[in-house]
């Protein structure tokens, strides 16, 4: 275990405009509270090309702001095979994109792959649903998934690279 190694985590979803920039922008604001934003680096990717270059989507951005979570300076971006070198933790949205990941994903590398409620295990649900199609409800459900899921994160984090 190399304690002054950067720490670095991508959190993946379909589009990466609704789910995974909200994982970064809520787990990055966690990290900074905690004084760790120099041994931890985030970024979120999409498992499809759609969006790539744009912000994240309104909704997503209105809720997190309410919440104290600025995400204007992200941009969506298609994760690659080279994520898998360059990130620790590989993180999935839902069990969809954890199967598209998997394939995308080099032999040896698997072990960097995972789904981020697992994170959560004391919540009933196993998947961050996608918003998109949705109400602004379905927004502050995300957020509130991915907060409980960013702390249990953290914590395994700190207990396997940070001790």
């Amino acid at each position: 275990m190399n304690n002054n190694r950067q720490i670095k985590v991508l959190f993946v979803c379909m589009g990466n405009i609704c789910r995974s920039p909200t994982a970064q922008g809520v787990f990055r604001a966690m990290v900074d509270r905690e004084g760790l934003g120099d041994r931890i680096a985030t970024d979120s990717a999409g498992t499809i090309d759609y969006h790539v270059g744009g912000k994240p989507d309104r909704r997503a951005r209105e809720t997190a702001l309410k919440r104290g979570v600025d995400l204007n300076d992200l941009r969506a971006r298609q994760v690659i095979v080279e994520d898998f070198d360059l990130f620790d933790y590989v993180i999935a949205m839902d069990r969809s994109n954890y199967h598209d990941l998997l394939e995308l994903c080099p032999p040896g590398r698997e072990e960097r792959l995972y789904l981020f409620l697992d994170f959560a295990p004391h919540l009933p649900a196993r998947e961050v649903p996608d918003p998109y199609y949705g109400g602004a409800g379905g927004f502050d459900r995300v957020f509130d998934l991915v907060e409980a899921a960013s702390k249990g994160l953290l914590q395994r984090i700190r207990e396997d690279h940070l001790s």
